[in-house]
């Protein structure tokens, strides 16, 4: 028998508050290409300003609502709003954009993720070719044959679809050439080492050439130095 400790349980008590009094937000992280500077398109974060905690960090609470299971619906609501919050930016009438949303291991085994998303986007009227979704490297790998037949559904439907994290589940590309990807986001970890450490900047050349000879669009996550930008280019 297990117990949980009492932090833990006050934690998910109010992550379940937070959902019912829409205490969560959204910011937006722009992608921007290299060559040319221009917004290609931007990642939803969600962030949570609890009343009694202030501002609670994901990395806090992220994994408290994947144990509790809390992170479906936390998920739904997270793709929910940045369809609408898309929908609203084209309304304004600026250039559209594609938003990529990730999908948390648990919400990505839903047996209606597939209908779920359709419906979001018929409800906020977001053309689906201007949403991403995103799943994380581990993910993708624990069962292929699942991961490709969820991710056919969704490329049918017109969503793109990403790998997230990449470098850090220990899969080659080959393996992930046999999923419909749009985009390949190298990890943060590897963009921070890439001006410091040779090998990792060979490591991130051979995956940008590799990714972009499967017709991959290449992501780097994480880049916040003048030096790692240039390196890119």
């Amino acid at each position: 028998m297990s117990t949980k400790a009492p932090e833990r349980l006050t934690l998910e008590k109010r992550l379940r508050q937070a959902l019912e009094k829409e205490e969560f937000n959204l910011v937006y992280q722009p992608r921007v290409e290299v060559a040319t500077g221009h917004i290609l398109g931007t990642e939803a974060l969600i962030r949570w300003q609890s009343p009694e905690m202030g501002a609670v960090s994901p990395g806090s609470f992220i994994p408290v609502a994947e144990e509790s299971g809390l992170i479906v619906s936390i998920g739904e609501w997270t793709l929910r709003e940045a369809c609408r919050q898309n929908k609203l930016w084209q309304q304004a009438g600026l250039a559209p954009i594609c938003v990529a949303v990730n999908l948390s291991p648990l919400q990505f085994r839903q047996p209606k993720l597939v209908e779920m998303v359709a419906q979001i986007l018929k409800e906020t009227e977001l053309e689906p070719q201007y949403l991403e979704l995103e799943v994380t490297e581990t993910t993708a790998i624990q069962d292929i044959d699942f991961t490709r037949r969820v991710l056919q559904e969704l490329e049918q439907m017109g969503v793109r679809l990403a790998i997230d994290d990449f470098g850090t589940g220990h899969s080659s590309l080959s393996r992930l050439q046999l999923l419909p990807l749009h985009n390949l986001k190298i990890d943060r970890s590897f963009i921070q080492e890439l001006t410091e450490n040779v090998k990792v900047a060979h490591i991130v050349t051979a995956v940008v050439t590799l990714g972009q000879s499967l017709g991959l669009s290449i992501i780097a996550e994480g880049v916040e130095k003048a030096e790692e930008l240039e390196f890119l280019k």
